[in-house]
């Protein structure tokens, strides 16, 4: 893909959560942005008010002092940390827009991104709908808003089904930000034989984790390693620590549970040293995770849910069992919702044991995940808001 806009056009990204290293899809989503379009030409910044516990290693990401929250922070009292500070929000979002000259600015959402409190100023307006949120948040940001990206198709469907009016609206899916390192068709093999089953995700509800340790197979010989790395938000206080104790009930000799956060640069390396990597939420607006894994060859075991058969492709696996009726073009096994998180448990035990199907599927996900680079994805972001 070619651009036809000139390189040095100044964007900043608005996301109050942000910070290097967080465990969380939009902030990592966010950083391979900035990184493809940097690497384009253009000149990028972060604007945040999660940087306060972080050094500045970053001389792009700039701090949002106006905004006075504590994280953890829930979408409650976030909402109200910014109603009552909107007017002094704007003034700052504003001067930080002006002093670095910025031509550009995505509110990457309505809510944490403050896309509901967008600042008056010649700079054009994106709002970035990675989940559509409270209609609070939501109603005033696509009010103001002259641009409405979204990661995938699925955003618009579910906008649709709203009755919110997609006309405009365009698809720029996540990138990714590191690439693993590269592995042999030998490497792999061990991978299938040996390795563990591997998890990463927030500790929330949706993201499916304590079903899937609750549906341990009984007698499974192959070990299970969970990432589960508390975010700064969090839907009520203590809910993520209550999913996390939920999950660490099921620790055992071959299923391991950390807490502890991968930083960025090693996500890529410990999901493609994974035998099958299962994204069991139940919803999806892109599936950053599952991309991640895919790019370093790793099949991925999901649901056929929201953007994931999109992302992943075919084959799936049927009901309750793990019959695959697709070609060889996937990046992994789809399992059908109904069947559960045990149906997630079969598709991924019976994939790491046929050689063949497992070989295809280590393929197609490494090809696929090309299309995904951070300078491909930078350059149609720009065609899609400039």
């Amino acid at each position: 893909m070619t651009s036809h806009i000139a390189p040095g056009v100044g964007v900043a990204f608005v996301l109050a959560s942000y910070a290097p290293d967080i465990p969380a899809g939009m902030e990592r989503a966010t950083a391979a942005l900035v990184a493809g379009l940097r690497s384009i030409g253009h000149r990028a910044i972060v604007i945040t008010s999660g940087r306060r516990s972080s050094p500045p290693s970053d001389p792009w990401v700039v701090e949002l002092s106006s905004l006075q929250v504590e994280f953890p922070a829930g979408d409650q009292t976030l909402r109200r940390a910014i109603t009552h500070a909107s007017r002094a929000i704007r003034a700052e979002v504003t001067a930080i827009l002006d002093r670095h000259q910025i031509d550009l600015v995505v509110y990457v959402d309505a809510l944490w991104g403050l896309g509901r409190v967008m600042a008056d100023h010649p700079a054009r307006k994106v709002l970035a709908v990675h989940v559509l949120g409270h209609p609070d948040d939501l109603t005033p940001a696509l009010a103001t808003a002259e641009v409405v990206i979204a990661p995938s198709p699925a955003v618009l469907r579910q906008a649709q089904a709203r009755g919110i009016s997609t006309d405009g609206w365009q698809v720029v899916p996540n990138a990714l930000l590191h690439d693993p390192p590269p592995q042999t068709r030998q490497q792999r093999e061990r991978l299938r034989r040996h390795a563990p089953v591997r998890v990463l995700a927030r500790p929330a509800a949706n993201k499916g984790v304590p079903d899937l340790l609750q549906a341990l197979p009984a007698h499974l010989d192959r070990h299970v390693q969970v990432i589960l790395a508390p975010a700064p938000f969090d839907v009520a206080y203590g809910a993520q620590q209550e999913i996390i104790a939920l999950c660490e009930r099921h620790i055992c000799r071959n299923v391991r549970v950390s807490t502890r956060p991968l930083p960025w640069e090693r996500v890529p390396a410990w999901l493609a040293e994974a035998a099958v990597v299962i994204v069991p939420s139940h919803a999806e607006t892109f599936g950053l995770v599952a991309l991640e894994a895919m790019a370093g060859g790793t099949p991925v075991v999901a649901y056929d849910i929201d953007n994931l058969p999109d992302l992943i492709g075919t084959p799936h696996s049927v009901g309750n069992g793990a019959r695959h009726d697709g070609g060889d073009s996937g990046a992994g096994v789809l399992v059908e919702h109904s069947a559960g998180p045990a149906g997630l448990w079969r598709a991924a035990l019976d994939l790491v044991a046929d050689p063949v199907t497992y070989l295809h599927a280590s393929w197609a996900a490494y090809y696929r995940s090309w299309d995904f680079r951070p300078a491909p994805i930078a350059e149609r972001f720009m065609k899609a808001v400039w």
